[in-house]
């Protein structure tokens, strides 16, 4: 599995709302290609201007592949990218001493 978490912050108020609306709209498409497991988009309610996407992939691969796809293209780079600022984190989830790791 390959996880990612991309922390956005939008800087000018006015493009908040325009980021809201198109990300629910790239999560069938992400959710539709060859190794997405799961793909979801937070915003914050203590500071909206903060969206947080949680991602998980199948393999890097898969997500490197992602970048071709129609999410990417035709949402995120016109869109979105124009609008914010952003880091991306390719994580590990961090498991409890305890916690059987089935992964």
């Amino acid at each position: 599995m390959f996880d990612l978490i991309v922390i956005i912050r939008v800087p000018e108020r006015t493009n908040i709302d325009p980021v809201a609306d198109a990300l629910p709209r790239m999560r069938p498409m992400c959710l539709a290609e060859d190794g997405c497991v799961s793909w979801e988009a937070y915003q914050s309610h203590q500071e909206p201007s903060r969206f947080v996407l949680v991602e998980r992939w199948a393999s890097r691969a898969h997500w490197e592949a992602h970048d071709a796809g129609d999410a990417i293209q035709k949402i995120y780079i016109p869109e979105i990218m124009p609008r914010i600022e952003r880091e991306v984190h390719p994580s590990i989830r961090v498991h409890s001493r305890h916690e059987a790791v089935t992964e």
